[in-house]
């Protein structure tokens, strides 16, 4: 079992699923379990969520999807963006009242051995995503504005921790998102609301494989802002 330091645990914050299991949800649920904070961990292949689980230890729990999404106050999709869009419709009940948080980049392999965007130029997941949220649901863009390397690789930097950009039009919900990127081990730096969110997605002034081009303290990232 992998040896994390964990103080204290808080246990009145939101729970919190991560839903998929590839490189980017295996990368925020290590972080989270890092920073103390207790993840359930779900995939559509049951044995990658306890594979998981057995790893990061007993603060990550595994469960199915539909289960993991009912517990959960706060849902990390970390999937494809595409992806993200038929479980929006799939489990449009059990999303009803739920924090969502979107990571995604639309983007796919080009065939140049780049990325090309998936939507248009001008679109952002985020937006597209806000206009289909079940009812009383609330969206966050979080979690995706550096690169994976970056996102396993700076978690918890010191001195001075690196920065996660989010977008939301839920202001009420800024306490807990930012509170889920602390405890992700990188310091919160809200842009504004979802039409903001281009900006922080691939490509964008604000994310690390666009203009900013480079991991960031907050103080670096409010000039930017």
């Amino acid at each position: 079992m992998e040896e994390i330091a964990v103080s204290p645990i808080n246990s009145n914050k939101s729970k919190v699923a991560v839903i998929g299991l590839g490189n980017i949800g295996n990368a925020v649920a290590k972080n989270l379990v890092k920073g103390n904070r207790p993840v359930i961990v779900a995939d559509r292949r049951i044995e990658r969520a306890n594979k998981l689980s057995e790893k990061l230890g007993g603060l990550a729990q595994p469960m199915e999807i539909p289960s993991a999404i009912k517990e959960a106050d706060i849902v990390v999709f970390a999937v494809w963006f595409d992806a993200i869009r038929e479980l929006l419709n799939k489990y449009a009940t059990e999303l009803q009242g739920k924090i969502i948080v979107d990571p995604s980049n639309p983007i796919a392999p080009d065939d140049k051995g780049g990325f090309k965007k998936v939507i248009g130029k001008e679109q952002s997941a985020g937006e597209i995503l806000s206009a289909l949220l079940p009812k009383d649901a609330k969206l966050a863009k979080a979690l995706g504005s550096l690169s994976l390397s970056s996102l396993t690789g700076a978690a918890f930097q010191k001195p001075q921790p690196a920065v996660l950009f989010y977008a939301t039009d839920d202001t009420g919900i800024n306490g807990e998102i930012e509170q889920l990127i602390r405890d992700s081990g990188f310091e919160p730096v809200g842009v504004g609301g979802i039409s903001q969110s281009i900006r922080i997605e691939v490509f964008g002034d604000l994310h690390e494989f666009g203009a900013l081009g480079k991991t960031v303290t907050t103080p670096e990232a409010k000039e930017r802002v």
